[in-house]
């Protein structure tokens, strides 16, 4: 399969480990909680039995969700990055209407607006891909253009 997601080391670090967990302690948990319900008897009444199962099952299909994203994932390697070319996994400094702002361009996977880490397939993200410090991109955005200012890229 090929590897098409890009995500910085610390993400992809998170989501293995999250992937294990979820293999391991929490199967374990599920499975250790399905066990117990069907000691209490009847399982067409029993709401401990439902609610395992329930939980397995929402386990699964996070389990199949983090193996798939994993399969296609790749950690960027920081080291190719470079200060002259946003591409995803750089930090850049912008100017947009007036205010500094600062995002790490990442994947859709890992964009997060609380910490600033912004989507290269977002209006802003696509416009600052491939460029230079100094240039100023427009971003079509669904509220209008917005005119940004590349003021600064780092690693």
């Amino acid at each position: 399969m090929e590897k098409t997601i890009p995500l910085t080391q610390q993400k992809y670090d998170e989501l293995t480990r999250r992937l294990k967990h979820c293999e391991t302690v929490r199967r374990t948990e599920i499975s250790d909680a399905i066990k117990a319900a069907k000691e209490f008897g009847d399982l067409s009444e029993n709401a401990e039995y439902s609610a395992a199962k329930d939980a397995q099952e929402k386990l699964e299909i996070e389990i199949a969700n983090l193996s798939d994203v994993l399969a296609k994932a790749y950690p960027i390697d920081s080291s190719l990055l470079n200060n002259k070319t946003v591409a995803v996994g750089n930090i850049v400094k912008v100017h947009i209407e007036g205010d500094e702002e600062t995002y790490q361009v990442v994947s859709s996977i890992e964009a997060s607006s609380t910490e600033n880490k912004i989507s290269d397939q977002s209006p802003i993200g696509k416009a600052l891909i491939g460029k230079t410090k100094g240039v100023t991109v427009t971003a079509k955005t669904p509220g209008g253009d917005l005119e940004i200012k590349i003021l600064d890229i780092s690693k």
